[in-house]
């Protein structure tokens, strides 16, 4: 939580904004390490259950809200309603898709949780330096949704990182690196920074990996590629889902480039997602694909920015 607030340029937090970080990293965390012991810990009997427990998501945002005193009944709804929505349809899918070939039902969560991020329709329920908290709530609710209630099969979402893991990685990460490096100097989108390697170059590369890396590999290859290698295969669903990664950088704004759709921003983003997706595909880890993200994002924020 330290690299949190120091690398996030977020400033001092309180001790309840802290606790309920530290709640919601933890139940990351422990989908990612407990497995499917963790998932079957979770499982209830009854589907409508299984619904009804997703109603505890909205208590980060009770809890954040009422201590700062910014706490309305809309938002309320929104972290009320949302998890149980989610939670429904993945259900409906679990029945009505028990091959797990992918439903509409499943493209809707992607789609309501996707657009809800990128376009940060939910972020106004937040003070500035608790966006990530409102995403994380997200993330935590999507889990739950589509491991616990969907049983999703193949999402490789395993944070113990293995040697082959960090090989497949870093393999991608050099596959990737004269590409951008082509492309994004030609584009003036890199800029080189001559400096040596800061001390919290470590911790720099585990927040991103945390907060940036891990939660997008997760959506877009331990839930978008996945479902949509069932349909599409191994090659198009890449393709599809390294598209779709890129286009979700559309608004990110930069000094350099005034303009609403950031399309330097979008292609190097999809070509990135190809070796991503690589990464990931090889032997289905998101902790592989997430060595590679967090590898560039770190070293782009550092040395070429």
């Amino acid at each position: 939580m330290f690299a949190l607030m120091i690398f996030g340029g977020l400033g001092p937090w309180t001790g309840v904004e802290i606790a309920v970080a530290l709640a919601l990293v933890a139940l990351l965390l422990a989908f990612g390490f407990g497995g499917d012991r963790f998932v079957r810990a979770l499982s209830l009997r009854s589907p409508v259950a299984q619904v009804a427990v997703s109603t505890v998501f909205v208590l980060p945002y009770v809890v954040l809200a009422l201590a700062d005193g910014i706490f309305q009944w809309r938002w309320f709804a929104v972290y009320t309603l949302v998890p149980i929505a989610v939670a429904a349809a993945l259900a409906l899918s679990a029945k009505v898709d028990t091959e797990q070939k992918g439903t509409v039902f499943d493209y809707a969560v992607l789609l309501l949780l996707g657009l809800a991020v990128d376009l940060r329709w939910f972020e106004p329920a937040w003070p500035n330096h608790l966006h990530a908290i409102g995403k994380i709530v997200l993330l935590d609710a999507g889990l739950y949704a589509f491991l616990v209630i969907r049983r999703l099969t193949g999402t490789g979402i395993d944070f113990r990182a293995r040697w082959r893991d960090w090989k497949i990685g870093l393999r991608e990460l050099a596959y990737f690196t004269p590409i951008v490096l082509a492309f994004g100097f030609a584009l003036s989108f890199l800029h080189w920074h001559s400096r040596l390697p800061p001390w919290w170059l470590p911790l720099a590369w585990l927040y991103t990996a945390m907060f940036i890396a891990i939660p997008e590999e997760i959506f877009f290859r331990g839930w978008m590629q996945n479902l949509l290698e069932r349909r599409l295969g191994r090659r198009w669903s890449l393709v599809v889902t390294a598209i779709v990664f890129g286009l979700s950088h559309f608004n990110k704004r930069m000094p350099q480039f005034n303009t609403a759709f950031n399309w330097r921003y979008v292609l190097l983003a999809a070509i990135a997602g190809i070796f991503y997706g690589r990464a990931w595909r090889q032997e289905r880890r998101v902790a592989a694909s997430a060595i590679t993200h967090a590898s560039v994002d770190t070293l782009w924020s550092i040395w070429l920015r």
